[in-house]
């Protein structure tokens, strides 16, 4: 394993409340030291980090990988790269693959496939029911030994709430954690858009608000009757946030989540039907966006999650209605970030700001999904990532490493460079300074 010294880099670590111009040492793929150089440490690696921010590799709470199965959206090799491109050290994977993740073996197998790449940590959740059908519960001990870190239904609505009653209570047995999005199984399905005028002006059906606080009612009864521990992925509108932000102050054993798109975009970047303003869930109004941003900043959002949902140019470039939701969001992450920091700059100092955004993409996450991730502490697994705050990049396909091209910012130009990702030590991203 190399040692590696990374020198004068501004050191931004939420986890431990640090933001100084330090030095870093690496040794056996763990942080070695912080500040001063550990008795005896040679370096068979020095970084210099001037101008840079060093940070702890962000933490994602939902990549899609689109392995097993949807080989032809993108394979392990590119989404591992552009992982790493984009900072990202550790990801968890929602479990709606093909077949799905409702087995060991599979599961067993997508690990190994990701530790061959030397790439980002992968943590997948596995399918709450067999076959994300509900009706069966899957064997949640026998996939939690084989690597699961929690269960999750993706985006198919459990329909059945005798079924997810009876997942809570056996995942409060054993303390496992559930992770939902809140979607009602009948209102708005088939929706492709915010219910508004908008989607009115447009033609397109509508998702109202109203599917996700239905299902956030159902869920909170269930936390109450069983005590389970839940995360809310993706929360998209006011109203949800609302009755997160009361379920939190009651005590119900729930975190939460917001996809990186929601927190610019609103229902108007759909613009005249751009398929890459699809997303799930849909982008909603402005008053919604805002009270994201809220939420983010008092914390009733624990974390920020790319979404990274790869889609192919056969399947995206349709019309709206008909094109397949999700986008590119990995190598986005970071960038999206550090606009939110930018704008949240005005009213915090713009240190404030940085360290405060940064931590919902590493330490909190880590928090949420249990993982020895989002920290630079003495002692944990050496992930950072050092990257150029000041740098600007301009987002097109041919800057993507990842198979998924489609995102609602190609043609933005985003600060924020990452210059280096480090992977248990190792080296796994370098870009050069232009």
């Amino acid at each position: 394993m190399t040692t590696i010294h990374i020198k004068n880099g501004r050191v931004i670590d939420p986890a431990n409340g640090v933001d100084a111009v330090q030095d870093l040492y690496i040794a056996d793929g763990k942080v070695a030291a912080v500040g001063a150089a550990p008795e005896g440490f040679t370096a068979a690696r020095t970084i210099d980090a001037t101008g840079l921010v060093v940070a702890p590799g962000l933490v994602d709470l939902s990549a899609r990988l689109r392995e097993p199965g949807y080989e032809y959206k993108a394979t392990l090799e590119s989404e591992m790269q552009a992982a790493v491109q984009g900072g990202v050290t550790s990801l968890v994977c929602p479990p709606d693959t093909d077949p799905v993740l409702d087995e060991p073996g599979l599961v067993e197998m997508l690990k190994h496939r990701a530790r061959g790449l030397n790439g980002a940590h992968v943590h997948p959740l596995g399918a709450l029911t067999m076959g994300l059908k509900g009706k069966a519960l899957t064997e949640m001990a026998e996939l939690t030994e084989a690597g699961c870190i929690g269960f999750s239904h993706a985006e198919v609505p459990v329909e059945d709430t005798t079924v997810l009653l009876r997942a809570l209570q056996y995942a409060r047995t054993f303390g496992y954690t559930v992770w939902l999005r809140p979607q009602d199984a009948h209102i708005g399905k088939g929706g492709v858009a915010h219910s508004g005028p908008l989607a009115s002006r447009l033609g397109l059906s509508g998702v109202p608000v109203m599917a996700e606080t239905i299902a956030l009612h159902t869920i909170f009864e269930l936390l109450r009757a069983t005590g389970a521990k839940v995360h809310l992925c993706r929360i998209s509108s006011a109203a949800g946030l609302e009755l997160v932000r009361a379920a939190k102050a009651e005590g119900l054993a729930v975190t939460c989540d917001v996809g990186a798109h929601h927190i610019h975009l609103t229902d108007a970047d759909i613009n005249f039907f751009d398929p890459n303003a699809r997303l799930t869930p849909p982008l909603r109004s402005q008053r919604d966006r805002d009270a994201i941003r809220a939420a983010l900043t008092d914390g009733t959002i624990d974390a920020i999650c790319s979404d990274h949902t790869p889609v192919d140019d056969d399947e995206k470039l349709l019309p709206f209605a008909e094109a397949s939701p999700g986008a590119t969001g990995l190598e986005l992450l970071l960038s999206l970030t550090l606009k939110w920091a930018e704008d949240l700059g005005g009213h915090h100092g713009p240190g404030d700001a940085l360290f405060k955004a940064l931590a919902r993409v590493t330490s909190a996450p880590a928090r949420v999904a249990g993982l020895d991730a989002g920290t630079l502490a003495v002692g944990s697994n050496a992930d950072v990532v050092l990257f150029d705050p000041a740098a600007r990049w301009l987002v097109e396909a041919p800057a993507l490493a990842s198979q998924g091209k489609h995102t609602p910012f190609l043609g933005y130009e985003m600060a924020g460079q990452v210059r280096a990702t480090i992977v248990s030590g190792h080296v796994a991203f370098e870009r050069n300074a232009a």
